[in-house]
Order: C-alpha cells, then structure tokens, then sequence
C-alpha cells in the first residue's frame, strides 16, 4: 500500500481537532469522519475537496479559526492521508476494508459502536444523488441509514441483541457492494451541485478550507 493507515498518535491528534473545533452540526470524532470519507469514495460522482472539507464543519460559517497554518496543514494533510487509505483499501484491498466503528466497555464486556461511523456515512452520502441506486442494493443502504438517522432509533430499540450484532456484520460488506456498483457505475455530475450554505464560491473568494488564500490558487484545482 502506497502510504498505510494513519498511526494511533496521528488518529488521536485528528479526534483531538475533531471535537476541538466541532459542534452539533459537523464531524466530531474519527469514526464519523472515516464513515463520511467511504461514502463520498463510493458515491456515484466525484466530491471535490472544496465541498466535502466544508462539509465536514457543517456548513463555511463553522470553519474553524485555526491557531496558525501548521495546525491547518496538518488536520488536511492528515484527512487526505486517511481518504487515500480508505480509497487504496476499497478498490485494490477489499478484505483490508474495515470501517473505524467505535468501542464502549460496559461491565467489564466491550461492545462495538457503529452509530457515528453510520452517521457519516448518510453525511457523506447526502452530498450526491443516491437515487439512481438499483433497488437490488436499497437495503444495503437502508442498513446504514438504520443505524446513521435519527428518524430510525426507536426502530434499533426494537432490535433483539442477536439481530443487532448481524446488523453490524453486515455494514461492512453493504458498504463494499455499494462502493464497487458505484465504481462500476459512475454518473455523468450535473451543472449545478449543492453546496452547503446555498451558495457559490468565487475564484476570488477566500478558500472555504481555511486557509487564507484565493479559494483558485487552493482547493479549486
């Protein structure tokens, strides 16, 4: 693999920026961030950085107010780093995909986490038009949103135990079927793409990453 996964202190200094800078309405731990990041790599077009990093605050008002350009250098450089990984692992490593859930000890027993990683995921998966998806695969994507949509909790309450963990077995091959129909079956992007607060950035218009300069000397190309 070209660059590896991201280490445990690289990971920690992500989460740590995560939460730092996050609120009820951006990514706020790792887990959610890996989860936007596949399905933005499995979608049916290509999300260029300057929507998705936007996208990741919740909207250009919540951009952070970085401490200095090293600490903005290194939170992108560590998202793309992660983002090549997850992609390397997806089309040429499948049995090496394994989504970032989290883990909560209760009593002494562990259990897994899968909420926040679900959550990204249908965030990820909100900057494109998933319509055109074959019902053969709905459920694959209505696994996730089970468990990423607020709208949905009182049904997981209903869950047996059994029929919870089979739900969590079953995310990570759902996730690879919908990345390799994707990939197998790009679309055309339309003219006009959504962007989060309902406006356009302007060659000239400051970057929406943050980083101070021309938003068409950064993230445009």
């Amino acid at each position: 693999m070209s660059e590896g996964p991201l280490n445990e202190s690289e990971l920690e200094w992500l989460e740590e920026t995560l939460m730092t800078y996050g609120h009820d309405e951006s990514v706020m731990d790792v887990s959610e961030l890996d989860g936007m990041l596949t399905a933005i790599l499995s979608g049916p077009v290509v999300v260029e950085p300057d929507r998705w990093l936007v996208a990741v605050w919740g909207g250009e008002k919540h951009i952070p107010r970085w401490k200095n350009d090293r600490e903005m250098n290194r939170f992108l450089n560590l998202c793309f780093k992660h983002m090549n990984d997850i992609a390397e692992r997806l089309s040429d490593y499948p049995d090496q995909f394994e989504p970032v859930f989290g883990e909560n000890d209760i009593d002494g027993k562990s259990y897994t986490v899968v909420e926040e990683w679900c959550f990204g995921y249908m965030r990820g998966a909100a900057l494109t038009d998933w319509s055109f998806l074959p019902e053969s695969l709905r459920g694959d994507l209505d696994l996730i949103a089970l468990h990423g949509s607020e709208e949905n909790f009182e049904r997981l309450d209903t869950l047996s135990e059994e029929e919870f963990e089979a739900n969590i077995e079953n995310i990570r091959p759902a996730a690879l079927r919908l990345y390799n129909y994707w990939s197998a079956n790009p679309q055309q992007p339309t003219t006009l793409q959504p962007v989060i607060n309902g406006t356009k950035v302007g060659r000239n218009d400051p970057c929406p990453c943050g980083s101070g300069k021309k938003f068409k000397n950064c993230c445009l190309h």
